[in-house]
């Protein structure tokens, strides 16, 4: 896989981590899966136990994620001998997608709430991996367009395994700081008071992501640019990806 790829694929999975329609809702996702309130988490008494719920939150979306890019991979093996094509048009469907999400073009269906909706505490360590799953099945109008973009750019990689790849990267950006957050929730909330007026900022930045993204793909040029940046990447690290 190669690192510009894994470098994008990160970034859109911390910016869907920082999207209106995420980071608002995280405080509630920890007391949801965890059935404690704000304060007790806060309180640093059941930390052991907020992490393993929030360890298998992460490990239930990635499952999806990871399903996800691999459906998306096997279609862009099944037309490899298309691939400048599914390169071009896929390309051109994240443009799209990042034209919508700085909202130069709003798209009706991406507008519409598509999130799968839950009730009640989960039963215990099974259930917070069914949240984690419907969280990651659900398809929002702020996370759908990032994740739809790094969907696409999967089915244009060489290898099964390199789509596939890209999506554990995509929910690494989103499980990392998620974890961070479960761990010190005090400092998120003092954070996230400061931060909250730039998240439309955050939205537009990722779209902008998306669109660079589909030129290099359409144009034909990100190819020649990972051969450009592979140079300066260590050996040690090349070893490992």
């Amino acid at each position: 896989m190669e690192s510009v790829g894994i470098a994008i694929a990160l970034s859109a999975g911390v910016l869907s981590f920082l999207s209106p329609c995420v980071l608002p809702l995280v405080p509630s996702y920890l007391t949801f899966i965890t059935g404690m309130s704000l304060d007790e988490i806060q309180e640093g008494d059941h930390r052991q136990a907020v992490l393993s719920h929030a360890l298998l939150f992460v490990a239930g979306f990635t499952i999806v994620f990871l399903l996800l890019g691999a459906s998306a991979s096997f279609l862009g093996q099944f037309f490899r001998h298309y691939e400048l094509w599914v390169a071009r048009i896929g390309g051109v469907v994240i443009i799209i997608l990042g034209l919508h999400l700085t909202g130069i073009l709003r798209l009706a269906p991406l507008m519409r709430e598509k999130r799968v909706h839950v009730g009640g505490t989960p039963a215990g360590y099974l259930g917070t991996i069914g949240v984690g799953a419907a969280f990651g099945a659900g398809w929002t109008p702020c996370i759908g367009p990032v994740l739809g973009g790094i969907l696409t750019f999967a089915a244009a990689q060489e290898t099964f395994w390199a789509g596939v790849g890209l999506l554990f990267v995509y929910s690494m950006g989103l499980a990392i700081p998620f974890l961070l957050t479960a761990l010190a929730l005090d400092r998120f909330l003092t954070a996230f008071t400061r931060f909250r007026r730039y998240l439309g900022l955050v939205e537009k930045i990722a779209g902008a992501l998306l669109i660079l993204l589909g030129l290099l793909l359409v144009t034909g040029m990100f190819t020649a640019l990972s051969g450009y940046l592979i140079r300066f990447t260590p050996d040690f690290l090349m070893e490992r990806i």
